[in-house]
């Protein structure tokens, strides 16, 4: 059934914890009324069997939820967002009301709404009750309520669960953030086709993507040595210059400023953005290679990956050159990508952010896991990109949950907009400082289908992002396009750009889904 569909049925189950207390009304009541909280992640039989007993012990069973603000047991929790989560429990027939907590604990609702009756899993040990349960259990009785305890003889567990096989709520969640924001797939498919308007202009180091297909021969009897046959090398223009063509292929007018060797592969980005219809400003460097990344194929398999590179800073001369660039670029949108092969760092960044100009729309992607590089000196930016990896590096957190990490990054960075890229999961983002409330964060799964070649999707994300940005100002519109984007690059061979075309049939596939219609 339908996310809108369950909203409509059981919707009006759902309350806000001042509601709740004034259709129960004070105490002493006619009818008594339970309440259960928790998370419930995912509603198994131990949550049922909990549910069914407090529904036995009075007429009106209230399920309080912990807001996803306030859950930090492991890393990507929750998996379902409190929405689903609370129209899930609002469609069990014994569950009358579901609220949703937006404290760290129930203490603050329970003195507020009061119900007769808390409650709570098996927890009597040996050694009492425990701390937070006992602070619960004061709470109750201080109003005259009485806390109960449910069976406790089968236990189950919402975590192991999911890390037995994780639920696949892609087309829910998107739903459901659409129909909080409002957005429609025909205000979709209106931003896709409004991303021709406006000038980009992208500065960031070129990286020449290559592909050795080779078929394996064997091995030496005496040496560890693989022996491999060449059959063809494709080359395609990656890094910066990528991000640079999907503008491009949207049909932006873009700009890309870039620093390349006297080589080979120089000449091969040149030719390969001119006929993009990228205008291309390049400094070239005598003594710095064009970098190379050449991955050795071998049946579908990435055997190896040699990569020819010189990863020293530009020259104060190359940066004033370039920084004009962004000066007098006239730009609607300025994109830095950053892959830490010499343009950036913490000398030439400050220069950099001062070149934006004044009406610009600053964008910043550092992808740099495994250089030293950091996000967060993009200071002030309005829309940041870095992946997981990248935002526990800058931040030197390998342990927090999702969540926390993201405010961290948002937070230091002082950004206005977040997209934190979390691979095969999706994005999570966030848009306030305030990151307690509903609107600061929201979660998105990733569309991709069939994956034949990750690589690249970050950067459709990052272009198209960008252009839904300056099309909409809806960071939620944004966000959508850009994932689409980069579904549809994980869906080709090859870091190709990506034309509206491919995003408005993957859309058209999306749509299908989500309302459940057979094509």
């Amino acid at each position: 059934m339908p996310n809108s569909s369950l909203n409509r049925l059981y919707g009006r189950k759902i309350k806000t914890p001042e509601e709740l207390r004034t259709i129960l009304g004070p105490m002493p009541r006619e009818k008594r009324a339970i309440m259960c909280h928790g998370v419930f992640d995912v509603v198994h039989p131990g949550h049922i069997r909990h549910l069914a007993y407090a529904k036995g012990k009075a007429d009106i069973l209230i399920t309080s939820i912990t807001a996803d603000a306030h859950i930090t047991k492991g890393l990507h929790r929750p998996h379902v967002p409190q929405e689903l989560r609370a129209l899930n429990l609002a469609a069990l027939e014994m569950v009358d009301y579901v609220v949703v907590d937006v404290n760290a604990t129930p203490l603050a609702n329970l003195k507020l709404i009061q119900p007769d009756l808390f409650a709570k899993g098996y927890e009597y040990t040996t050694t009492g009750m425990r701390p937070k349960t006992a602070e619960e259990a004061e709470a109750v009785r201080a109003y005259g309520g009485e806390i109960v305890f449910t069976p406790g003889d089968i236990v189950y567990s919402s975590s192991k669960l999911i890390e037995l096989e994780a639920p696949k709520l892609r087309f829910e969640k998107l739903q459901i953030i659409m129909e909080r924001k409002g957005i429609s797939f025909e205000d979709l498919r209106r931003a896709i086709n409004a991303l021709s308007a406006y000038r980009v202009h992208v500065v960031g180091d070129t990286i020449v993507d290559s592909y050795t297909n080779c078929v394996m021969i064997g091995g030496q009897t005496k040496t560890p040595t693989l022996s491999v046959l060449f059959e063809s090398k494709t080359d395609y223009a990656g890094g910066a210059a990528i991000v640079a063509k999907h503008c491009r292929a949207a049909g932006a007018n873009v700009s890309f400023c870039t620093v390349l060797g006297d080589d080979a592969y120089a000449e091969f980005v040149l030719n390969d953005l001119q006929r993009a219809g990228v205008d291309v400003s390049v400094v070239t460097e005598r003594g710095r290679p064009t970098v190379n990344k050449n991955a050795i194929v071998v049946g579908g398999y990435r055997l190896l990956k040699v990569d020819t590179l010189d990863n020293n800073s530009i020259t104060d001369v190359i940066c004033n050159k370039m920084t004009d660039t962004v000066r007098n670029s006239g730009a609607d949108a300025v994109i830095y990508a950053d892959f830490r092969h010499g343009i950036f760092n913490r000398r030439t960044i400050p220069d950099f952010i001062e070149a934006i100009p004044a009406n610009a729309y600053r964008v910043a992607d550092s992808q740099v896991a495994s250089r030293w590089g950091n996000i967060t000196e993009f200071r002030g930016f309005d829309l940041i990109t870095p992946n997981e990896r990248e935002a526990r590096f800058a931040l030197g957190d390998q342990d927090s949950g999702i969540r926390p990490l993201a405010s961290a990054i948002f937070d230091e960075a002082q950004c206005k907009l977040l997209i934190l890229k979390l691979g095969q999961r999706g994005v999570l983002v966030c848009q306030s400082t305030d990151h307690e409330s509903l609107d600061s964060f929201f979660v998105l799964d990733s569309f991709v289908e069939t994956l034949v070649d990750p690589v690249g999707a970050g950067d459709a994300l990052l272009a198209y992002s960008t252009l839904a940005m300056l099309a909409t100002k809806d960071p939620t519109q944004a966000t959508i396009i850009g994932l689409l984007a980069a579904a549809c690059e994980c869906e080709c061979d090859g870091n190709a750009p990506i034309a509206p075309k491919q995003i408005l049939k993957k859309l058209d596939a999306v749509e299908k889904q989500t309302n459940y219609v057979a094509p």
